[in-house]
């Protein structure tokens, strides 16, 4: 048997597969590497927002006593669930760049993957679900300490770690449609980490109200996925959710994630087509 006769079947199974199943083929890659490296992420996924959450909460937050710029509520309580959507969004600055460089330019990972039936587009939707899940898992673990240390609320928690992992999303999705386009060493992404997410974290509300920012730069505030996301987190954590406000910051979040798998796709065909 030659190899053509080999190949044949094996790319007509991959048409087959359809999006779903191929993009699930990538996510398994993925986690069989993750498994055995998960360790050296767990400082940045877990340890870090807990140790933020126990020295602006209880440290800095002791200091703050509970007005309507809180909510009402100690300081802790108010930074629990902005602190999960902040740890989404910076997961997922990592998670976009370096190892999406890395799997076109140096370990050429994505190259090995499209030369077997799995498209450029399954790969991206592979690449995007396993962010995704990394961001769930993290913020699940995160909500287990939060909880532990009686900084939670309610049940209404579990709406927010969904709305961090969309927020985390339309941060990610633009970003690594942005990657695929990088040919250099990966430069800009110091640029990205402290002209953007860093200002962004600080400034977007998280930490404090975005109406106690100069009226010239509130509305840079509102243009962060971070504001649109601790918004709904919050009031979904605290049980004062509102439909309406709500659905437009989901539709905001969803449209950045949808414009940036847009641009992904593109982006991702033109790389790999070379």
């Amino acid at each position: 048997m030659t190899l053509s006769q080999v190949d044949t079947p094996v790319r007509s199974t991959g048409r087959a597969l359809g999006m779903g199943p191929a993009a699930l083929i990538v996510v398994e890659g993925m986690w069989t590497w993750y498994k055995r490296n998960w360790r050296a992420t767990v400082v940045s996924s877990v340890v870090q927002p807990v140790l933020f959450l126990l020295a602006l909460g209880f440290g800095l937050g002791s200091q703050v006593q509970p007005t309507d710029a809180t909510s009402g509520l100690r300081y802790v309580v108010y930074l629990a669930p902005a602190l999960l959507v902040v740890t989404a969004v910076q997961i997922a600055s990592f998670e976009s760049t370096y190892p999406v460089l890395s799997a076109f330019k140096w370990q050429q990972t994505y190259l090995a993957i499209a030369a077997s039936p799995i498209t450029p587009a399954q790969i991206l939707g592979g690449q995007l679900t396993w962010i995704a899940i990394r961001l769930f898992t993290s913020g699940a673990a995160y909500l287990l300490v939060a909880g532990l240390l009686g900084t939670l609320t309610g049940p209404g928690v579990l709406v927010t770690l969904v709305i961090s992992v969309l927020t985390g999303m339309a941060f990610a999705a633009p970003v690594v449609a942005y990657s695929a386009t990088l040919e250099t060493e990966g430069q800009q992404f110091a640029t990205l980490f402290r002209f953007v997410v860093m200002p962004m974290t600080l400034f977007a509300g998280a930490f404090f109200p975005v109406e106690q920012l100069p009226p010239w730069l509130r509305p840079l505030a509102w243009l962060t996925p971070i504001w649109h996301g601790t918004e709904v987190g919050r009031d979904a954590a605290f049980g004062t959710l509102t439909w309406w406000p709500a659905l437009g910051h989901i539709a905001f979040l969803g449209g950045v994630t949808a414009v940036g798998v847009w641009f992904g796709v593109r982006n991702f065909r033109r790389r790999l087509a070379r």
